[in-house]
């Protein structure tokens, strides 16, 4: 049986809450999650909320699959719903799955999966109808990726099965 997972912008909050993360203004990948060499992923879950305070220019957000990593800072993945679950296969690291990518790479294939244009006062959230979720086949990355005119603080997550 197929388990879940999340994983958002940033590591799992203990005693503090979560820290939200600056989108930049130019491209930024968000998050990454990474599909290890034995198993694809599907995608039953994504969002994003951001704290910006005026209204503004709508942030673009792409959420979409690469052939190429980003340089990102690692995050270990979660359970999320059987709490008995194995480890996640989508192992942190610096070019596997992590957030707040400092480099794009030079990607050369994409899969876009959900696009949309997001106030920086505003939140976004999709989940797929089952039967019709996004498979990422093994050995791709799974981004979210925005670019804003002004900088804002973004939370971000996915939630998908292996």
């Amino acid at each position: 049986m197929r388990k879940l997972y999340f994983a958002a912008n940033g590591v799992s909050p203990t005693t503090a809450a979560q820290v939200a993360v600056t989108t930049g203004t130019t491209i930024k990948s968000m998050l990454q999650v990474a599909t290890p060499a034995t198993t694809g992923i599907i995608i039953a879950e994504w969002g994003i909320s951001f704290d910006g305070s005026a209204a503004a220019t709508p942030i673009k957000v792409e959420f979409l699959q690469t052939d190429v990593a980003a340089t990102v800072t690692s995050v270990t993945p979660t359970l999320w719903g059987d709490p008995n679950a194995p480890a996640s296969l989508c192992v942190g690291g610096a070019s596997a799955t992590g957030h707040s990518a400092t480099a794009e790479g030079t990607i050369t294939a994409t899969r876009m999966f959900d696009v949309q244009f997001v106030a920086p006062t505003n939140q976004y959230l999709k989940q797929f109808p089952l039967g019709r979720e996004p498979e990422v086949p093994i050995s791709k990355f799974l981004r979210i990726r925005v670019t804003a005119a002004a900088a804002v603080n973004a939370y971000c997550y996915i939630i998908w099965e292996e």
